[in-house]
């Protein structure tokens, strides 16, 4: 018995270090130009967020670098901490292998996320953002200039708060955010949150419009060391 221990310990103790390595992921190029090696799949729910499709799921859409799998499911864990309120849901991120993934021009080497913006209900609730087939999965619907869409208006402080969780422990990590993409003519509204000067002081956001909108949801590119292709 104790030999079959002891066995069993040595076995653990030589294939242990495969599997960790293999849940290490390995970036290549840049988010337009790239690709990814061990990419790791987001978990599909959390205590305050949940992914936005679990056909995209099945689909291969949903991985990413390990060391944003860790960045962003820590970030959702320091929320559930500050603001237990508050919920959350992550869209697109990219393939096991990344690569061309269509539509985007981006989300190629695994450094790339979208999130839906976090919105509130006429209660003033956290709610999370509908997203099925009939809406391209949240990314059909479009806000007005009041920020309104049917009953539901954006939750500035809530997505404001997950930026900065975001940055904060991606420097943590030993890593940083590259950039943010959101609709320009919303911007504004985010610096008027509690965490408004963090964000300038802190956040690199497009300024320039880009090809789709950015409304409904906001990109958020991430720095972390790759090779070149």
């Amino acid at each position: 018995m104790k030999k079959q221990i002891i066995g069993l310990c040595l076995l653990t103790f030589v294939f242990l270090p495969g599997v960790i390595r293999s849940e290490t992921s390995e970036c290549y190029g840049t988010t337009s130009n790239g690709r990814l090696d061990r990419g790791v799949a987001l978990p599909s729910s959390g205590a305050n967020y949940e992914g936005y499709s679990q056909v995209a799921r099945l689909a291969g859409r949903t991985f990413v670098h390990s060391s944003v799998r860790d960045i962003v499911v820590q970030s959702y864990k320091n929320l559930a901490q500050s603001d237990p309120t508050k919920v959350y849901k992550y869209a697109e991120t990219g393939f096991k292998e990344g690569g061309e993934f269509s539509p985007h021009k981006t989300h190629r080497n695994g450094l790339s996320i979208d999130f839906m913006t976090p919105v509130k209900d006429e209660a003033g609730i956290s709610v999370h953002l509908p997203t099925h087939p009939l809406n391209k999965f949240g990314y059909d619907i479009e806000f007005d200039k009041n920020s309104r869409y049917e009953n539901l208006v954006i939750d500035y402080e809530a997505m404001a708060s997950h930026i900065v969780a975001l940055h904060k422990e991606a420097i943590t990590q030993g890593f940083n955010l590259w950039r943010v993409i959101f609709d320009p003519e919303l911007q504004s509204k985010l610096y008027k949150t509690k965490n408004g000067e963090y964000l300038k002081n802190n956040i690199s956001f497009s300024k320039k419009r880009s090809w789709v909108r950015h409304d409904e949801h906001y990109h958020v590119d991430f720095i972390i060391p790759c090779k070149n292709i």
